[in-house]
């Protein structure tokens, strides 16, 4: 299909996200030929896997590690979407994106709890208990989703199951998302359909895409060979103890400033809505449609709210992983406010500008 001339290496990203996702897919498969979903063999089949099964340990951390790197891109890939504004350019595209990184929350979620360590445990007991804050329904909706009134055997059954299923239906929505993608075309980093000079994808941007895939390689596997355990919670090498409940519990670090934004509102409904609110808001970014469609590039209001929103959502990622006392409640409450407030601020700059050039 031809493409824009002037598109920049931000395009690659979602690519890249489409060979990560396989990557994932494959070493899933792999895993679930050795992984026992026991109470009582779940934590010694992972032990099983690492020392005894040949490159056993390569799977399992290509697996663990490729979770962090493809939302690592999955992030940038949103942050072109935002500061290009293809939430205006494309609509259709950028609302199943976001289906697609719900998702992708949710396999993740699931896959944090399979190796049953003392974390794992922990992190589905406290997450999954937050459904206990939604009024007359929250009990039952927790002892559901428990398979009883603990976590147990029917809870790690129903999350290996979903956990294996849950990428197959995030492929149909990639390919729903390329489908929507294709009917338009790409935009450019001039925030606009309409392109003056196109060029063929092949060999232009095929070549420009193996050399993204060679660096995600690079970068994966660097930290898979040297570093596996850089983004493993060490609590996590204990098998899980009902008994015993960790220092600090936290999710992984991609879930980290959605965590900060529920320690820092005292009401846990309240938590649980502006938790609920920091994705599912994303969805809202389409309704600025008719407000304006120039790139933030030619926006120097928006080039400096849009940096900000970054700068705040690696501090909430950052307080996240901090234990839940002060300062760091106290700093993550205006923060959490500055979060919401800046997409709104965001639109309306675009809205002026528009304004102000037509």
């Amino acid at each position: 299909m031809p493409s824009p001339l002037n598109i920049s290496i931000w395009w690659n990203i979602g690519s890249i996200l489409g060979v990560l996702l396989g990557m994932q897919i494959i070493t899933g498969i792999l895993l679930s030929l050795h992984y026992t979903a026991d109470l009582w063999n779940t934590f010694n089949s992972i032990i099983h896997l690492m020392r005894d099964v040949p490159s056993g340990w390569v799977i399992r951390t290509v697996h663990a590690n490729g979770a962090s790197m493809f939302f690592l891109m999955i992030y940038l890939h949103m942050g072109k979407g935002l500061y290009y504004q293809s939430y205006i350019l494309q609509p259709r595209t950028w609302l199943v994106g976001v289906t697609i990184f719900l998702l992708s929350m949710a396999t993740a979620f699931l896959g944090y709890v399979l190796p049953w360590g003392q974390m794992s445990y922990w992190g589905a007991t406290v997450i999954t208990n937050l459904l206990s804050a939604i009024p007359y329904l929250g009990d039952s909706l927790v002892t559901w989703v428990w398979g009883g009134f603990s976590v147990n055997q029917a809870t790690l059954n129903r999350f290996y199951s979903f956990h294996f299923l849950l990428p197959f239906a995030i492929s149909v929505f990639v390919l729903i998302h390329l489908l929507f993608l294709h009917d338009k075309g790409s935009s450019n980093p001039l925030g606009s359909l309409h392109h003056g000079t196109k060029i063929p994808f092949h060999p232009y941007f095929t070549l420009k895409d193996l050399v993204g895939f060679l660096v995600m390689g690079l970068v994966l596997f660097t930290v898979v060979f040297f570093a596996p355990n850089l983004f493993t919670d060490p609590e996590n090498f204990m098998e899980a103890n009902p008994m015993v409940t960790p220092t600090h519990i936290q999710p992984e670090w991609y879930f980290l400033f959605a965590y900060a934004i529920l320690r820092s509102i005292p009401s846990k409904l309240g938590g649980v809505i502006a938790l609920a609110l920091s994705v599912v808001y994303l969805y809202f970014f389409p309704l600025a449609l008719g407000l304006s469609s120039m790139s933030t590039s030619f926006n120097i209001v928006s080039q400096y709210l849009f940096w900000s929103y970054v700068v705040t959502f690696i501090l909430l990622t950052w307080l996240g992983a901090c234990p839940v006392e002060e300062p760091f409640i106290s700093l993550s409450q205006p923060l959490t406010v500055y979060f919401f407030v800046v997409p709104l601020l965001y639109m309306v700059s675009g809205a002026m500008l528009k304004k102000a050039l037509f």
